[in-house]
């Protein structure tokens, strides 16, 4: 796509907030209206997958265009190697000022982060692991409590939590305003603003906390009178997680806790967005609103996430493009399927240069056009083999939020074990390496209740998705690198 200017670039992503939380998606959904106005100015794609429902591999996924399987990013605990590509660089090397606020999560902290971004601003916050106990010892209760591993925090008074997304969102409009003040406008520029919320715990401080009506709740997905047919890591966590005896009630006060959370995230958007307007560079930039991957908020009687399950509240998330002034584009709601490693694709198209290295996103700028056909299939993909003791994420025990997942990630029953998710848009298939598969019609199961894989009638579905699998590892299951070796 030739541009006599190049737009500009602003990157608006949470961390673990789910696709149907939103308001223009769901009516039932958060208040959103900034996030509802921006997808009235683009497209917002109401199925969008990440790649692996965890955060670092699923920014590896993003940033690369690469799939977890392609270089082994399956792990919390394996982040970028250094000569991995990342879109971040491509901008940096095709002339942009590339500004990086927020949370990192896939480039180790003893490394040079001027490869990657001119700037780089982690918060005014550094994380207190002390402080986080002190807090959590506030609201978690007694170990053999109903509330110790539910992540639920509630109410929060605002002095017992530093706000590091408040801090990345000042820095970023202080990075907009000095950019205009001083004279820079000739060069286009990237933001890439990381922030936190919806992450749990769910908690949340005043003004937000409370804007949600409890009562308007959505319906949960209930929790199964028993497993079969549902992956034993879930169970696992389940077991763990000690919320067996928790009322619906109880539930909706979590979600609804969760929605503040996303007001407040909104707010931020809206805060984003005019100060873009008041400098004079929203219409020329191309702004993604997205996030990393999902969340249980109480479906299936869980909180939290899993490596290797993908229900949609897991790995259904939201993604909106608002496209440069110029672009051809139809703002709506739409239906094709789209990955998060579909991005570093439409950056390049929207940008007007190439990609100098093998990846596998498609640029979704003919669905801005208006076309709703994409892609035939999504994927995501999690787990690892016997025996992979670096994947297990060790170290954490009873007394760590995350110990329900963790402890059973380290067991060696099926529960960790590699599990691939293709997604059409009529059925989802999960192909499991270690235990049963799992097959649901989306349009008469959307809840994701019913495990239809091993029943004769859908046996030539679940060979049709077994085949396209197939063809998806053996398109993306490796890259030849960008070079020559000496001696050649």
């Amino acid at each position: 796509m030739e541009r006599a200017n190049k737009p500009n670039f602003v990157f608006f992503i949470a961390d673990q907030l789910r696709a149907d939380a939103l308001g223009h998606l769901n009516p039932l959904g958060a208040a959103s209206p900034n996030i509802d106005e921006l997808a009235g100015d683009g497209v917002s794609f109401q199925n969008a997958y990440c790649q692996n429902p965890v955060c670092v591999p699923s920014r590896c996924s993003m940033l690369t265009g690469w799939y977890p399987h392609t270089k082994g990013h399956r792990t919390m605990h394996f982040l970028l190697d250094e000569d991995d590509p990342t879109m971040l660089e491509q901008l940096k090397m095709n002339g942009y000022e590339v500004i990086w606020a927020g949370k990192d999560e896939v480039i180790p902290l003893n490394r040079d982060f001027g490869k990657y971004c001119d700037r780089y601003y982690p918060g005014a916050y550094p994380w207190d692991r002390e402080k986080s106990k002190a807090f959590e010892k506030q609201f978690r209760g007694e170990p053999s409590g109903d509330n110790f591993y539910s992540f639920y925090a509630g109410k929060v008074s605002p002095e017992l939590v530093d706000d590091n997304d408040r801090s990345c969102l000042d820095y970023s409009i202080q990075y907009l305003r000095e950019r205009r003040e001083t004279g820079r406008e000739e060069k286009p520029f990237c933001l890439f603003l990381c922030l936190s919320n919806p992450h749990p715990p769910y908690g949340c401080s005043p003004p937000w906390y409370g804007r949600t009506d409890r009562s308007h709740i959505p319906a949960r997905r209930p929790t199964p009178e028993n497993w079969d047919g549902m992956p034993s890591m879930l169970k696992g966590i389940f077991e763990k997680q000690g919320l067996q005896g928790w009322s619906e009630e109880r539930f909706a006060e979590l979600k609804g806790t969760y929605y503040d959370m996303i007001s407040q995230l909104d707010e931020r958007l809206g805060e984003l967005v005019a100060v873009m307007k008041e400098t004079g560079v929203y219409d020329g930039t191309a702004l993604f609103f997205f996030s990393d991957h999902g969340d249980f908020t109480g479906d299936y009687g869980l909180v939290e996430k899993a490596q290797n399950t993908f229900y949609d509240c897991q790995c259904n998330i939201p993604l909106i493009i608002k496209p440069p002034t110029g672009t051809d584009c139809r703002p709506r709601v739409s239906k094709a399927l789209a990955e998060l490693v579909d991005i570093p694709a439409t950056v390049a198209e929207l940008g007007g240069f190439p990609l100098n290295y093998t990846q596998f996103g498609r640029s979704l700028c003919p669905v801005l056009a208006g076309g709703e056909t994409h892609r035939d299939a999504v994927f995501c993909e999690g787990g690892r083999i016997h025996g992979e003791i670096q994947a297990m994420e060790r170290g954490h025990g009873p007394d760590s939020l995350y110990w329900p997942r963790l402890s059973t990630q380290c067991e060696e029953g099926p529960e960790h074990t590699k599990a691939i998710m293709v997604r059409e848009q009529r059925y989802k298939y999960v192909y499991r390496l270690y235990e049963p598969d799992q097959l649901f019609d989306l349009e008469e199961d959307p809840r994701e209740l019913v495990n239809l894989a091993g029943r004769a009638e859908y046996r030539e579905i679940e060979r049709r998705l077994q085949a396209r699998i197939l063809r998806f590892l053996v398109e993306t299951g490796d890259f030849v690198p960008n070079r020559k070796d000496k001696g050649y």
